[in-house]
Order: C-alpha cells, then structure tokens, then sequence
C-alpha cells in the first residue's frame, strides 16, 4: 500500500515543469479554480505527483470540439 506521505511533493515551479505550464499558469488556476488539487501548508504550496497526473488525463481531449467531461 502506498504512503501519501512518501509521495513526491513539487512547489509551484517545479509543478509547473513537469505539467509543462508555466508557474503563473498554476497560480492563476488557484484563483480561479480548474486547476490541479493541491497541498496548502502555512504559507507552502505543494502538489503531489499523483494529483498533477490526474489533472493532466482530465485536460487530455480527442479533437479541438472535445470540451472534456463536465
């Protein structure tokens, strides 16, 4: 059984690098919601690879007319 908390935990930048966005994007979809669920400790933000991973199949589309799952 995998441990959450053994999972590898990226700050925005590096978040943003794997995602393949810029850190301003994430930033930006913290405001407005959309964006990949993530991790608010005191001041930190963290995302874990496994959220990013699921955020990432959700933004995967077929064509340009696919709007994805509501």
């Amino acid at each position: 059984m995998n441990n959450p908390s053994h999972e590898p935990k990226w700050i925005t930048p590096e978040a943003a690098n794997y995602a393949g966005c810029s850190p301003r994007t994430l930033e930006k979809l913290r405001q407005t919601g959309g964006g990949p669920v993530y991790l608010k400790i005191g001041r930190s933000v963290l995302y874990r690879k496994s959220d990013l991973d699921a955020w990432l199949k959700r933004c995967t589309r077929t064509s340009t007319s696919d709007f994805g799952h509501a």
